[in-house]
């Protein structure tokens, strides 16, 4: 997906700060909080004095690779994990020693786990009953959820009666039907094929919104995590690398980690150059570009690296920028995607609006210019950004 079709759906800039709902359909919305949490297997340590801060009734989502340790935080809140060090809190309630039964947690997992041998409606009473809710309110309090998730229709199938996006619904139902204070959500639609991911991921969120419940979600997909978040936490190794909007993310991105794991990105190297109090950054290729937004700290002569997104490269055929050729173009409708190499040998994808006119066939030499208000600059190293609007909310556990 095209990272300009990614912030479609950020349009709620800095929501979960503005937002002050204490109490959803469910009931009040839970802070959670982490301070230093370690997590180890037997000599290996994959989480080390990780600290992280989730507002009450926010969206929060957990993104990074396969084995970056999200997943293990995540069973760590819900007590499956045991909890090598640090603390664990809902609002100002320690749960590190809380048996998971009493952590009133609703949980849906990546192969939904609903019974096979229960039909849709036992299935979603099932935590009720476990629970030794009222007897007498079970199938009240099942319909609200079961009409809630648009399921109320299916109460008497079977699992094998419904496709993936049905049973996810009858899992999802059955989580939110204990009315639990804090739901976590492991790799829910990785199961579903493209469609339904793109439907469920939007059930979800309308779902959330409605009940206002303190809400972790677990993912790998950059695009699902843009969609469904109030903040995403990205993921390394162990370490969180940026805390922030979708929005901030992807236009700041704290590193060059998270610029390259969110969207596309072209990195290319640089040279930044201080002229009459003005940086300008120099290519290889000497194409020179102003940065009218570097941080005063940063206003130094040093190596840096540029990234670029696809949309931030600008085609033009004479005149000044990064002198390319075009290697090969795929027409998708709205946009046209370029993919070229420069005269460093450095591969750019480059996308652009598609025209009436013929799109730039293969093999033409084209130039490249920046569009220095959105592309980033990072220090040699890939560790920061010398730019202003860097938003990063990570604590410090203390």
């Amino acid at each position: 997906m095209a990272p300009r079709l990614l912030l479609r759906y950020n349009s709620r800039e800095k929501r979960t700060k503005e937002k002050k709902r204490t109490k959803g359909e469910i009931g009040m919305s839970v802070v959670i909080k982490i301070r230093d949490a370690v997590k180890k297997y037997g000599g290996n340590t994959v989480i080390s004095g990780l600290s992280l801060h989730i507002e009450g009734g926010e969206f929060f989502t957990l993104l990074g690779p396969s084995g970056c340790g999200k997943t293990t935080l995540l069973r760590m809140v819900a007590g499956f994990n045991t909890i090598e060090g640090g603390d664990f809190y809902f609002n100002d309630t320690r749960i590190n020693d809380l048996d998971p039964a009493r952590r009133n947690i609703g949980m849906v997992f990546q192969n939904y786990a609903i019974f096979p041998h229960m039909n849709v409606r036992k299935n979603v009473e099932f935590g009720l009953k476990n629970r030794n809710f009222d007897r007498s309110k079970i199938h009240d309090q099942a319909d609200r959820f079961l009409k809630l998730m648009q399921i109320d229709q299916l109460a008497d199938r079977m699992p094998s009666q419904l496709s993936g996006g049905q049973q996810q619904r009858v899992a999802l139902a059955r989580a939110l039907c204990i009315e639990p204070q804090v739901l976590l959500m492991d790799e829910p639609l990785s199961n579903l094929d493209a469609k339904l991911r793109v439907e469920m991921r939007t059930a979800i969120k309308e779902i959330q919104n409605h009940v206002g419940i303190t809400t972790v979600y677990v993912t790998h997909d950059q695009e699902e995590a843009m969609a469904v978040s109030d903040r995403i936490a990205v993921m390394s190794a162990g370490v969180i690398q940026h805390v922030g909007t979708p929005k901030n993310i992807y236009q700041r991105p704290a590193n060059v980690f998270v610029a390259t794991f969110i969207g596309r990105s072209n990195m290319m190297e640089g040279t930044l150059r201080v002229e009459d109090g003005r940086a300008v950054v120099e290519m290889p290729t000497g194409y020179r570009a102003a940065f009218g937004n570097v941080l005063p700290e940063n206003l130094k002569e040093q190596k840096v690296k540029i990234c670029a997104r696809p949309e931030e490269l600008i085609l033009g055929n004479g005149g000044e920028g990064l002198s390319a050729v075009v290697d090969d173009c795929v027409f998708l409708g709205l946009n046209t995607h370029y993919f070229a190499h420069l005269t460093t040998g450095e591969k750019v994808e480059v996308i652009q609006e598609s025209t009436i006119d013929s799109i730039i066939e293969p093999g033409t030499e084209v130039r490249l210019c920046l569009n220095t208000e959105k592309a980033n600059l990072f220090s040699e190293d890939g560790s920061r950004n010398l730019l202003a609007g860097v938003e990063n909310d990570l604590v410090s556990g203390k």
